[in-house]
């Protein structure tokens, strides 16, 4: 088995383990916690699970208020979702593939979700006090945002990303091009 192969693999693997996770725990608030009509679970000073509906993606922009809008909304991040999909494909690298299967994973719950009930299902509130720096948001979110920083850290941290193995390492250089460059 190649390495590339070997790293869709892992990348299909982890894309499954956070889709099914994401699943499991929304199943969870909904379900036995009764998150939906208790609304708020007081975890500890900083952490609550409180129930939300976002009918837009991040941040609830883009919000689909009629069927119309939600079914576009599903089209649009399905097709997003597919081009992760497609680069993680094609990716030869390691921590970019596992990075992108963090994003298609969370981006195909929140797609099941839209489908299955016309909305997020969002639980997950994080705030110092009454001040809150996020937006209530889930597993998925948590993934597809570590996914995209990894992704942006990775694209601004390394600089020869190619080294034909899908290693994750810069190769040295020689001497023989250290003396070409002088």
């Amino acid at each position: 088995m190649n390495p590339n192969s070997k790293f869709r693999l892992q990348g299909i693997m982890l894309a499954s383990l956070v889709f099914i996770a994401d699943q499991i725990v929304k199943y969870a608030m909904l379900g036995p916690l009764q998150l939906q009509s208790r609304g708020v679970i007081h975890i500890i000073s900083f952490f609550d699970l409180r129930y939300a509906e976002n009918r837009g993606v991040s941040m609830s922009f883009l919000t689909a208020d009629s069927d119309g809008e939600r079914w576009a909304l599903v089209a649009l991040t399905t097709v997003i979702a597919a081009g992760v999909a497609v680069w993680m494909w094609r990716e030869k690298l390691r921590g970019d593939v596992l990075a992108l299967s963090l994003v298609l994973g969370g981006a195909l719950g929140n797609i099941v979700d839209r489908v299955r009930y016309g909305y997020v299902v969002d639980y997950a509130d994080l705030h110092i006090g009454v001040f809150r720096p996020f937006y209530i948001f889930n597993l998925a979110d948590a993934c597809i945002s570590m996914g995209v920083l990894i992704l942006l850290a990775r694209a601004f941290l390394i600089s020869d990303k190619q080294t034909g193995d899908g290693a994750d390492v810069q190769q040295p250089e020689s001497s023989a091009d250290i003396v070409e460059k002088s």
